[in-house]
């Protein structure tokens, strides 16, 4: 059943016709011309995988602001801006100096302590064996005992600040977390390095290249297309090209569908993951990605040249029983690579329509009528790039 605009669509053609036929026919016209040829062909039937296509941004699967850790002169800069670095490669160094001095202190305090450990526990085992012959009291016992495990007690503690001097001194040296391209630092040799955790200091960033990350919205209604027929949005293939390029280049799937359907925008994140091993895809480009919409189906085409337009609606030219032209509105799908157009709407398998000679006809038109067909082609067909 046609829609209401449609219904409009063809009031208006009829009375424009209408009004065309009630006009007299000037005597000194001569002889109208004989009807025009056109030729009619039925639509073609093709096994069609139909896609959708959303605009989107590719982001970086990783990025890592790069903060000092400990306070200090920086020292030296390991790397250049922009430049592709590894998984643990030196960044950036501050003054060792002042923490290789703490590192020394605490190793002699804990040399220190262990010596004293060593003492307490050679002075408990004499009270001891004192203790066997009755020679001390109970009270000088309990004291060497005490002075033991103070002893080991400040053992543990010295033990932990070591560490910690340690790890100080490794902080010194400021690595890369991940592997990826480095932007510009943003610090110089000489600065004074803040490594207080409320204020630490940017020194700059890092972001992973591969994968990358390419996020679109889709519509509650999109999504539900994606996973008709059992197909899982996980896993689903999806092709991107750049603004600048005219073919689907990219390749890479869907790893993951938001939770909840956003209610400012009715639409649903959607990140598909690209492999990026040469890094010729860049954070922050924008492109076109095309998600196949569900599994293959049988569909109907005909050349983008049979469509017609009359304001925003769509429309083909059919035979009626008249032998006259007649429109029929259409909704269309995505337009083939092939000169192919997806009908979706408004026309039946077996049907023909008018496919060539448009430009010589109107509605109400009588027409002489040719056979002809929809050439096949000879590739597979697929959207246009």
């Amino acid at each position: 059943m046609m829609d209401v605009w449609s219904r409009r669509v063809l009031c208006f053609l009829t009375v424009a016709l209408l009004v065309s036929a009630c006009q007299q026919p000037d005597p000194a016209a001569g002889m109208m011309p004989p009807p025009p040829t056109v030729t009619v062909a039925a639509a073609l039937q093709q096994e069609l995988t139909q896609y959708a296509e959303f605009t989107g941004r590719f982001q970086a699967s990783k990025r890592v602001e790069i903060r000092a850790r400990v306070d200090g002169y920086l020292t030296r800069i390991a790397f250049e801006d922009g430049q592709i670095v590894n998984e643990g490669d030196l960044l950036f160094e501050i003054d060792q100096r002042p923490f290789k001095l703490v590192l020394a202190g605490a190793e002699a305090d804990l040399t220190q302590a262990r010596t004293r450990l060593r003492l307490a526990e050679k002075e408990l085992k004499r009270v001891e064996s004192l203790r066997d012959r009755r020679a001390v009291s109970v009270e000088e016992l309990d004291r060497r005992i005490e002075e033991r495990d103070t002893a080991a007690a400040a053992i543990l503690s010295l033990e932990a600040r070591l560490e910690e001097a340690k790890l100080d001194m490794t902080f010194t040296e400021v690595r890369a977390p991940i592997t990826g391209r480095v932007s510009e630092t943003l610090v110089d040799v000489g600065n004074l390095i803040s490594g207080q955790a409320a204020g630490s200091t940017l020194l700059t960033t890092v972001v992973a290249l591969d994968p990358l990350h390419f996020y679109i919205e889709a519509s509650e209604q999109e999504v539900a297309r994606i996973t008709r027929q059992g197909n899982q949005a996980l896993g689903v293939a999806v092709a991107v090209k750049l603004l600048a390029e005219d073919t689907y280049n990219h390749e890479g799937v869907i790893d993951f569908v938001d939770n909840e359907i956003d209610a400012a925008t009715g639409t649903l994140l959607t990140r598909a993951r690209f492999a990026n091993r040469d890094y010729a895809l860049q954070p922050g480009a924008f492109g076109r990605a095309r998600v196949p919409m569900g599994r293959p189906g049988t569909v109907l085409l005909i050349p983008d040249t049979a469509v017609a337009s009359f304001l925003t609606q769509k429309l083909v030219y059919m035979i009626g029983e008249d032998g006259t032209v007649q429109p029929r509105p259409v909704e269309l799908g995505p337009l083939q690579s092939n000169g192919l157009r997806v009908i979706t709407k408004g026309l039946n398998p077996g049907e023909t329509l008018i496919i060539n000679g448009l430009a010589k006809i109107r509605p109400g038109m009588p027409v002489n009528v040719e056979e002809g067909t929809i050439e096949v082609p000879t590739a597979p067909a697929g959207p246009q790039g």
